[in-house]
């Protein structure tokens, strides 16, 4: 039975216990020798490592996304706690309680889903109202949407994530097509459901958070307008250009080229949709970035994605 969990770490304390290898990397020291770079998780966070020793044993044995069982310590590092590891061996997945490495949403999932459905409900076009009703009534759909993460590390990056993800986007979305008029809210809300339904299929979540070689290879963005090919294939007479529209949102909602959308958002609905989505995935990744520290100071360390240190406020 798991006993040491990453939240609860402390400098100084000694480490015998069973972890996934998130990352591993090999580097070099100053004498040209290698040495070992790796990230560990369970479901209370992931920490960064270094080994030392017997470099290229523990490379040739361990493998990315394995369970291993590490022995060593934890140190501070540039203000960061960090394991200084001695002995690391790789662990059956028999031997390992799942549930002791994701990290789940403390939220009741029926009660969410439900919450979604009932908002979904009041879309008046019957087309969208039957291509909804298809993901809903499809039970494998349904199961995978209730514990896909919505990320693997930048925001909702835990089980459930997806389904809190999108269902504080739909609220947003209900909210700002009541503030806005000229807006199509059957469709802002329809496009902000599927928006990253393809995540079911792009993430693999059954030990550690990854990218399946499908979601490596296409991304959520082709297998979410696929999966929404495949429901239309039983739904007769869809307007074309609804279709067209619906799909956009989809294709758009990253909303830049460089951040991986084929197209810039071009229509109203798309543009609120990328809006939306960056409000709610840099809401939720700041707040777990700021709840992961543990200084004590006002200020977080600097968070090297966005470029910045948060302000946490005086304790």
């Amino acid at each position: 039975m798991k006993r040491q969990f990453i939240g609860s770490f402390k400098a100084g304390e000694s480490i015998d216990d069973i972890f996934v290898l998130t990352e591993k990397a090999v580097a070099k020291k100053r004498d040209g020798n290698n040495y070992l770079t790796i990230i560990v998780s369970d479901k209370t966070g992931q920490i960064k490592g270094v080994v030392w020793d017997n470099v290229d044993e523990i490379l040739a044995t361990n493998d990315s996304g394995s369970f291993v069982r590490i022995k060593g310590s934890v140190s501070q590092y540039r203000e960061k706690l960090q394991l200084v590891v001695k002995e690391m061996i790789p662990c059956p997945v028999a031997s390992v309680e799942p549930d002791d490495f994701l990290p789940a949403t403390n939220l009741d999932v029926d009660d969410l889903f439900e919450r979604l459905t009932k908002i979904c409900s009041t879309i008046k076009n019957q087309h969208i109202k039957s291509l909804i009703e298809a993901f809903f009534n499809d039970e494998t759909f349904v199961r995978d949407f209730k514990r896909c993460p919505a990320g693997k590390k930048m925001h909702h990056a835990y089980l459930g994530g997806l389904l809190v993800h999108t269902l504080s986007m739909v609220m947003l979305a209900d909210k700002i097509a009541q503030h806005y008029e000229g807006i199509n809210r059957d469709l802002l809300i329809t496009g902000t459901f599927f928006h990253d339904i393809g995540k079911i299929r792009e993430l693999t979540y059954r030990y550690t958070i990854d990218y399946s070689d499908e979601g490596r290879l296409l991304s959520h963005i082709v297998i979410g307008v696929q999966m929404i090919d495949e429901k239309l294939a039983d739904i007769p007479d869809f307007p074309e250009d609804l279709e067209v529209l619906l799909k956009h949102m989809i294709v758009s909602h990253h909303g830049s080229y460089e951040f991986g959308s084929p197209e810039l958002p071009k229509t109203l609905e798309a543009i609120l949709l990328h809006y939306i989505d960056e409000i709610d995935s840099k809401v939720n990744g700041i707040r777990d970035f700021i709840a992961s520290e543990n200084s004590g100071e006002s200020w977080t360390s600097y968070h090297r994605l966005l470029g910045r240190h948060f302000f946490i406020g005086n304790k």
